[in-house]
């Protein structure tokens, strides 16, 4: 303890800032909390509240992806000038990551192509952006609900854009800003896709259309890829939140939210879904608990009833031997690693699309991995897989309830990548509940310091 010194002898009286180190001991490195209080300005919510918050704002306008990088410029703009931010686990490879990712803009064909580029990239800068900025709210003492609740308000927003799906199946409407958008740039199908409102994803040349719940999204995997993040996060909410009136909505959410995650079709979600739950479950039985076994089979009773009245499997049979969908998928992947192996080390920029497929989607779609391989080569999908794995060994020394839901998720979000990609939005969602569950680890979450009397 750090007192004063009178000719050579320490006296009694220690200072009011060493007392209040006795009483409340700060972690090694960081500011005691008296001297961050006054040198340091916390960081404001709002800017998570406007992006995630007001999600049915931003895909009314049409502006739901591309706000997502402007807000992106906030969250930089707040924590550069704050200063001295903490970094969460894992920062490092993702700076390398984005490193390759920006070196690999010189290898597309086209000057045009950068304005979709450059959409994506923003994507994945606001994806760390968002980590990091909810890591350093909870490490403030910023109360975890303050900070949880913009992301549960999402999740809200996106179950009721799914039910929209469900009963408005052929809800289709151009929003204001793709009415205002050049001609040109409308031809772009990306950008047409992710301004147009749309609550379902469907084949508009069958004579049977399957209408799948999308909004707020432009396809229905994005959707399910959404849940699939937000499912563990939803549960670490109710774990963590005893009393509220958002606890309550959010519990009467989960059930109703299975009949649009069904009527998606994703098998992909399915699997990641199941891929988190099997490998909680196998942490918590090798340490010889079993205390998730009683939500789990919950879940699944829940979900078993739905599939009762909604015929989900025999949809999923008879969309995938109507169509060929598998086929297609799979000649896409051969295609795809077969261009890789010409340009491995940065790929070709974003996907392109050939007349050389049997599906018609571009080259480098169709999931996480193939887009990372295609548009930006090997060393960056190298990254990306370290980064989940860092991540997950840092969240396995979570503890409590809400802290395994949350680790779960570098698990779902590496499973569900030959399937789905997530450079979009989804992104910022997997971000949000990582600095979570990273802050959770890292440090004491909702704790605020107290003021010591002199």
């Amino acid at each position: 303890m750090a007192r004063t010194v009178v000719r050579g002898r320490r006296t009694a009286r220690a200072s009011a800032p060493a007392r209040a180190r006795a009483v409340a001991p700060v972690e090694p490195g960081v500011l005691e909390p008296g001297a961050w209080a006054v040198r340091q300005a916390k960081l404001p919510v709002w800017p998570i509240v406007g992006m995630f918050a007001l999600l049915p704002l931003w895909w009314g306008l049409g502006l739901f992806y591309i706000a997502w990088p402007l807000f992106g410029a906030v969250l930089l703009s707040l924590l550069t000038s704050r200063g001295n931010i903490r970094l969460p686990t894992g920062t490092v490879l993702w700076l390398i990551f984005l490193g390759i990712v920006t070196v690999s803009a010189t290898r597309l064909s086209y000057v045009t192509n950068l304005i979709i580029f450059g959409l994506r990239l923003g994507h994945l800068v606001t994806g760390l952006l968002v980590g990091i900025y909810v890591y350093n709210l909870i490490r403030d003492g910023v109360p975890w609900t303050k900070v949880a609740n913009p992301l549960a308000i999402f999740w809200l927003s996106m179950v009721a854009l799914g039910w929209l799906g469900v009963l408005l199946p052929t809800f289709s409407f151009p929003s204001p800003f793709e009415l205002v958008l050049p001609h040109g740039v409308q031809a772009e199908r990306y950008i047409l896709d992710i301004t147009h409102l749309d609550s379902t994803e469907f084949n508009k040349f069958s004579r049977n259309p399957i209408y799948r719940p999308a909004a707020p999204y432009p396809y229905t995997n994005n959707w399910g890829t959404a849940y699939s993040f937000l499912v563990p996060f939803v549960l670490a909410y109710l774990t963590s939140v005893r009393r509220g009136p958002m606890r309550i909505v959010l519990l009467v959410s989960l059930p109703l939210s299975l009949v649009p995650a069904f009527l998606t079709l994703n098998r992909g979600m399915f699997i990641g879904l199941g891929a988190g739950v099997a490998y909680l479950l196998f942490r918590e039985v090798m340490r010889g608990r079993v205390r998730l076994l009683l939500p789990v089979v919950g879940i699944v009773l829940i979900g078993w009833i739905v599939t009762l009245f909604i015929p989900v499997f025999d949809l999923i049979t008879n969309r995938t031997s109507s169509t060929d969908t598998t086929s297609d998928r799979f000649d896409l992947y051969v295609q795809t690693w077969a261009a890789v192996v010409h340009s491995p080390l940065l790929g070709f920029g974003q996907p392109n699309s050939v007349d050389t497929t049997h599906a018609s989607e571009p080259l480098g779609t169709q999931g996480m991995i193939w887009q990372l391989l295609y548009s930006h080569g090997i060393p960056a999908t190298i990254c990306f897989y370290l980064l989940l794995l860092v991540i997950a060994r840092r969240l396995a020394a979570a503890v409590t309830p809400s802290g395994l839901w949350l680790s779960a998720l570098p698990v779902i979000a590496a499973i569900v990548t030959p399937f789905y990609s997530y450079i979009d939005p989804n992104m910022s969602v997997l971000f949000f509940a990582l600095g979570l569950g990273l802050a959770a680890v890292d440090g004491p979450v909702n704790r605020i310091p107290k003021e010591v009397p002199a």
